[in-house]
């Protein structure tokens, strides 16, 4: 086939791909015939390649225009995700970063459509924060899902892989780090071209992110591979890891005590896995232990003995208050204080200052005005005026447009959902919160799916909104998942250390 033969439509169609090419490849000599093309990112141009058994062309203008920009841009996607494609996995410090290649031209544009492509490989979606991604070469691509906080790690995997891979191989494309989030690249990777050195400077939103991510993965707080993958927690050795963590803290209270907290919560949602409704003693020493330790956390404590076993008490020192810069881990201290039906506790966690909770730059706005609507709501009980505005602030702050800090899946499924339900609260609307506290229960669920993570055991923010209704008089379904009945109804309260 002579390669200067003028390609038909229907070979146009046929034929086509889209393609990425390296920025620097498209010479002034050819960019008077290239209008359509476009640079999408840092180092990287959006072009047309027709495919022969021959050679391998970018379209010029003419080309284009004989077929028409949008149903050539629609086959050159078709053909681009018929490719064949290998998917290997490639653990690398503690993450998995999942590498796309093959001997087509074409494996590493199939970055320009990521989304469509994992989704087709794989099987699974990308998480609405889309993903870290690099094109060493023409033949392969590497990404790491934007999901848990190892991507701070991927970042720097991705990073000398795609140096490396670049400098190695045929076919260069790039040697960048991109960051793919609905649909468009972004560069991470900053180039000085005196020195011809790299570095990797995140734009603000994904540093924020990656903020959020890594605080919520300590935290136990996201439903991630790993999670889902974990065996259930050993009880048995959470229970001394958190009696140990207590002990600890004879040395000096004011370090560890968050860790010690996060250690405790873990060990009280766990219990309930093998106590759905929370009926054993050993279960109600978990919830009383992680109340003791939130409140110390954030508004200090006396001397007082922590219980996790008939047999097994800690005595938690004398704490001074200092409350942490910790917003969400103020919210676990609360919900927990409600749910145990904890009142003083409770005034006090409403007394930290929010300015202090606000210094939490790894997290978003909506749960700020969270924590503003519940404080004004436990202090100023006589007037509803301020709560339903702090609580509108929540509600309109929490839309895809203003989180930059949470998953869009963990906000939806988890965060938001207490919110929801305080608003059916102070509206006093019990049917409208059954069906609401039903929802927020399934989307837990969904959630976690068959995650054995002690998180996924209760909704612990559904579970505190649902107290304070069962108090009002809501009538609450006895028998729901992840809500223990013998908290919910108070029958397993029972006396806790003061503050």
């Amino acid at each position: 086939m002579n390669p200067d033969h003028t390609p038909d439509t229907d070979e146009l169609l046929r034929c086509t791909y889209a393609r990425l090419l390296p920025a620097d490849s498209i010479t002034s000599e050819i960019t008077g015939s290239l209008r359509y093309a476009r640079l999408v990112a840092d180092g990287l141009v959006f072009a047309y390649a027709l495919d022969r058994p021959t050679d391998v062309r970018i379209l010029t203008d003419p080309d284009v225009e004989r077929v028409g920009l949008e149903e050539l841009g629609q086959a050159a996607f078709r053909n681009l995700m018929r490719i064949p494609v290998t998917h290997e996995e490639i653990p690398f410090e503690g993450t998995i970063l999942h590498s796309f290649y093959g001997d087509s031209h074409f494996v590493g544009s199939q970055a320009l459509f990521l989304s469509a492509a994992v989704q087709q490989v794989t099987g699974e979606s990308l998480p609405h924060a889309g993903a870290l991604v690099v094109m060493p070469s023409r033949y392969n691509l590497v990404y790491h899902p934007i999901a848990d906080g190892t991507v701070v790690n991927a970042v720097n995997g991705l990073a000398a892989y795609a140096l490396g891979a670049f400098e190695d191989r045929p076919g260069a494309l790039s040697p960048r780090v991109y960051w793919w989030n609905r649909s468009s690249l972004k560069s991470l990777t900053v180039i000085d071209e005196d020195t011809r050195s790299f570095s990797i400077q995140p734009p603000p939103r994904l540093l924020g992110l990656m903020k959020g991510l890594v605080r919520l993965d300590r935290a136990g707080r996201l439903a991630t591979r790993t999670a889902a993958e974990a065996p259930a927690p050993d009880l048995a050795e959470l229970t001394r890891a958190t009696a140990e963590s207590i002990a600890g803290l004879s040395q000096d209270p004011a370090v560890g005590l968050g860790d010690t907290f996060a250690s405790a919560v873990a060990h009280a949602h766990a219990r309930c896995a093998t106590d759905p409704r929370a009926a054993r003693i050993n279960t109600w020493d978990a919830w009383a232990t992680a109340v003791q330790l939130g409140s110390a956390l954030f508004t200090g404590a006396q001397p007082q003995d922590c219980r996790l076993g008939e047999e097994l008490i800690r005595q938690l020192p004398a704490t001074p208050a200092a409350p942490p810069a910790d917003a969400r881990a103020w919210l676990d201290a609360l919900y927990l204080a409600i749910v145990c039906r904890e009142g003083e506790r409770i005034r006090r966690l409403c007394q930290v200052p929010l300015e202090t909770l606000r210094q939490d730059d790894s997290v978003d706005s909506y749960v700020l005005s969270w924590i503003d609507t519940l404080q004004t709501y436990f202090s100023e009980r006589d007037s509803m005026d301020g709560v339903v505005e702090k609580l509108v602030a929540a509600m309109k702050t929490s839309g895809p447009e203003d989180v930059t800090h949470a998953p869009l899946e963990f906000v939806n499924g988890i965060d938001y959902q207490p919110i929801t339900l305080f608003h059916r609260l102070i509206a006093r609307d019990h049917d409208t919160f059954a069906k609401a506290l039903a929802e927020a229960l399934a989307e837990h669920d969904a959630y976690w799916a068959e995650s054995a993570a002690p998180r996924a055991q209760v909704a612990l923010g559904p579970l505190a909104i649902a107290s304070l209704a069962f108090d009002h008089g809501f009538p609450i379904a006895p028998a729901q998942p992840h809500l223990p009945l013998f908290l919910l109804n108070r029958e397993r309260i029972e006396e806790i250390p003061s503050p």
